[in-house]
């Protein structure tokens, strides 16, 4: 049985059908740089998805292209320094072995985002997100394979290629791993040169319930795993009462937030 996304169904918080990724029980990594990607990742795409192109059904602006084209580009960056190839000897520590530290996931609209192609991107980003958790390299402390990258890679590529072929109107060379848009490609943005008027309309989505910056801190820091209340996937079958009995004495990073 796959391992689906899972409902961060917990307190007030489930309202806002947040989702993060499934770790299964690998709670912990010893691979600084799996750890590094997932929490770069998984911050910028719960940056990309609080925003208000999330809550509306038209084509995302400009500026949320800009930010998902960054997020592609960084984690692909990352990817091409550090993944080493079959046959290069991996470096191996002789005496100092990193001790494995648990992994943070960041709590990511999703389930009820109205937006088609963000809901898209995020999906198969936290798809990606859930492999890298999970992943043989988990166990390395230094370095990360290329099955790894690829494994992880495919996601991000697939999200660039949606977007530059999609909403941008890019075709040529979308399929190289090198493909990168430029700053007059993604000035060229214009949905309404072939979006039908349908897709370019939208009823105003719900505005008086919409958390701040202060509130949301308590996710935009990242939440350790181990320290995560029991999840289950959409619909989760974990109603509020299980979930915080069984978060009880984690701290009160969990409390429903005043005000919600």
């Amino acid at each position: 049985m796959n391992d689906a996304l899972l409902f961060y169904n917990f307190g007030d918080w489930s309202r806002y059908g947040l989702a993060v990724p499934n770790w299964s029980d690998d709670t912990h990594s010893q691979n600084e740089t799996i750890r590094h990607i997932v929490e770069v990742t998984g911050r910028n795409l719960q940056a990309v998805m609080w925003h208000t192109d999330a809550m509306l059904r038209v084509p995302p602006t400009i500026n949320t292209l800009g930010r998902i084209h960054a997020l592609c580009v960084r984690a692909r960056s990352i990817l091409a320094a550090r993944a080493v190839a079959p046959g290069t000897a991996m470096m191996e520590p002789t005496h100092a072995v990193p001790a494995p530290e648990v992994f943070k996931v960041y709590p990511t609209p999703y389930f009820k985002v109205r937006n088609p192609w963000l809901k898209q991107y995020a999906g198969l980003i936290l798809t990606g997100l859930t492999e890298a958790m999970q992943h043989t390299d988990n166990a390395r402390p230094l370095e990360i394979s290329q099955d790894f990258s690829s494994r992880f890679g495919q996601y991000v590529q697939r999200v660039y290629r949606l977007m530059a072929i999609e909403l941008l109107r890019v075709t040529d060379g979308v399929d190289l791993p090198t493909f990168t848009l430029t700053n007059e490609q993604l000035a060229a943005y214009d949905p309404t040169k072939w979006f039908t008027s349908t897709e370019l309309i939208d009823t105003v989505p719900p505005i008086d319930d919409r958390p701040t910056e202060d509130t949301l801190r308590v996710l935009t820091d990242g939440i350790p795993v181990t320290q995560l209340p029991n999840l289950g996937p959409w619909p989760s079958s974990v109603n509020n009462a299980q979930a915080a009995a069984s978060n009880q004495g984690t701290g009160e990073a969990f409390a429903p937030v005043p005000g919600f």
